[in-house]
């Protein structure tokens, strides 16, 4: 379901510019380490575990590094971080990086999914959300949709 025309990660280099402007307006520094754990979350599709990413960084980011880095990077809204069906934390590129999209989330083996909705169903899901929003007085700014369920490898 993920469409490229909805969503896509900028170049390695302009998405390090966007984030360490982010970071700098916050008073941050883009070190390394930072750089690494956002190049690692727009290189692969759905949020990642602490423990996802140190295998994937392989050591290059010592374990206490990396929950240093994912703490700042998701205080100056670098990344945006969210639960998975058993609790662990799972960090992503924020919209305004990654785009907008929505969740699969597996309730067996917690791997979460991306995916882009088409323009008619994204408005209607708008429509839903505005429409919850308000009847409860809400002020909506946007949503984020998770799907729970069983993915194939787990059914």
């Amino acid at each position: 379901m993920t469409t490229s025309s909805q969503r896509q990660t900028a170049p390695a280099g302009e998405l390090d510019d966007r984030v360490a402007l982010r970071l700098r307006q916050g008073g941050v520094r883009y070190t390394g380490g930072r750089r690494r754990v956002v190049r690692s979350l727009a290189a692969v599709e759905g949020p990642m575990s602490a423990a996802e990413l140190t295998e994937r960084l392989d050591e290059s980011v010592p374990l206490s590094s990396l929950y240093r880095s994912l703490t700042v990077l998701a205080g100056a809204g670098v990344l945006d971080r969210s639960h998975d069906a058993s609790g662990v934390a799972r960090f992503e590129l924020s919209e305004w990086l990654g785009g907008h999209h929505h969740h699969l989330v597996c309730l067996e083996c917690g791997a979460v999914d991306d995916v882009d909705l088409n323009e008619a169903d994204e408005e209607a899901l708008s429509t839903i959300a505005s429409r919850v929003a308000v009847s409860k007085s809400f002020t909506e700014v946007g949503h984020r949709i998770d799907i729970e369920g069983i993915c194939s490898k787990c059914s």
